[in-house]
């Protein structure tokens, strides 16, 4: 059989008959054998990558199978053929140039390039690769666009794995974020709590200074000789306000008979209270329990004097109220004040408003109490 040997990758194919003039005078060599080498039909067809050196041929239905089945070795006679383009990028060079062919090589061993098909192994020659066929700059191009290809995969590579420490150290920082946020959180809640407790200090603290400014003004308008001047302002505001249940009664500040006597105060209805609601003000006295009750002679039994007072020199209204010592408004107080005691008709409303008499004057009359602690 004659043997073709692919040369300088697919450059020329030389037949070792050519060589070899005993093989001519070889009775087992016939010259169609060296025309058919192969022992094909002639009407199969090679393979594709026959240009490439694939020594396949074979029918339709057989090329399907051996694409499918040579698919790697087309891939290495193609990486071997696209380096011997870079290695000798002069494709039509002579073939007696080739340091590829050594004729007596071939003659001493002879080569025989075998492929495994479906139905077993057996040998093919190599077919000589026409030149020009093979476009050398359209697979230059691709070599290099594979190249790029995986030059791009690595830069993509590499940064797939620099974004992957960098999503790691963002999930650990995010952990050390909720972290510091649960913390932050439980401190705010601490200093919420401290706020609340402040503000209710705050809130005690004025209070008790409300309690204190009281405290003073009452302490200033105090009187410890029994007598008790009480002005009151607003008087029409604070009628109305008594017409229509919002105060019913207004109570003066605390005065004394003495410096450590009984503890007492006035208490006016300006719209009346019992038998003077609407017609009349209604003027009472209030013992309240002092701090030196116990060294005081008990029922109080002191004459009281309520006066009310023209403010144009004229004629003031007097009523005295003599304590009843079987009542229990002038016993000894046993809560901070006791019963009020005095006058439901103390003054006609309509005698307060009327021109004719001055007790009321620019929305202000003045009150005052006597308590005779001469007996």
């Amino acid at each position: 059989m004659c043997e073709y040997v692919l040369v300088n990758y697919g450059q020329a194919a030389v037949c070792r008959m050519l060589m070899d003039p005993n093989a001519v005078d070889n009775p087992t060599t016939s010259g169609k054998e060296h025309q058919n080498p192969s022992g094909l039909c002639p009407m199969d067809e090679g393979c594709r990558f026959s240009r490439i050196g694939c020594l396949f041929k074979g029918n339709a239905g057989d090329q399907k199978v051996h694409e499918k089945n040579a698919a790697g070795r087309h891939l290495s006679l193609l990486l071997q053929y696209v380096k011997h383009l870079k290695g000798n990028p002069s494709p039509r060079g002579s073939l007696c140039n080739s340091p590829l062919i050594d004729a007596k090589l071939w003659m001493k061993s002879p080569l025989t390039l075998k492929i495994q098909d479906p139905v077993g192994e057996r040998s093919f020659s190599a077919s000589p690769v026409e030149e020009g066929v093979v476009s050398w700059c359209t697979l230059l191009r691709r070599v290099k666009r594979v190249s790029w290809l995986e030059t791009k995969l690595q830069v993509f590579e590499n940064i797939t794995s620099v974004l992957s420490k960098e999503m790691a150290m963002s999930r650990q920082k995010i952990l050390a974020f909720r972290g510091q946020r649960g913390l932050d959180q439980d401190m705010i809640r601490g200093l919420e709590l401290k706020m609340a407790d402040l503000q209710r200090s705050l809130a005690q603290k004025d209070a008790a200074l409300i309690r204190l400014g009281q405290r003073l003004h009452s302490s200033e308008q105090t009187s410890y000789d029994g007598v008790f001047l009480w002005k009151i302002t607003d008087v029409h505001q604070k009628c109305y306000e008594a017409i229509c249940g919002k105060v019913h009664s207004f109570q003066s500040p605390a005065f004394y008979t003495s410096r450590y006597g009984y503890k007492l105060c006035m208490r006016i209805y300006l719209n009346g209270e019992g038998r003077g609601r609407g017609t009349h003000i209604s003027l009472f006295i209030v013992l309240l329990k002092g701090d030196y009750d116990s060294l005081l002679p008990w029922p109080f039994t002191h004459k009281i004097t309520f006066i009310l007072l023209s403010q144009d020199h004229g004629d003031n209204l007097t009523t005295h109220l003599q304590p009843d010592p079987t009542s229990a408004s002038f016993q000894r107080p046993e809560t901070d004040l006791n019963e009020p005691s005095g006058f439901a008709r103390f003054v006609p409303l309509a005698k307060l408003q009327s021109p004719k008499y001055t007790y009321l004057k620019e929305g202000t009359l003045f009150l005052k109490c006597i308590v005779e602690t001469s007996s």
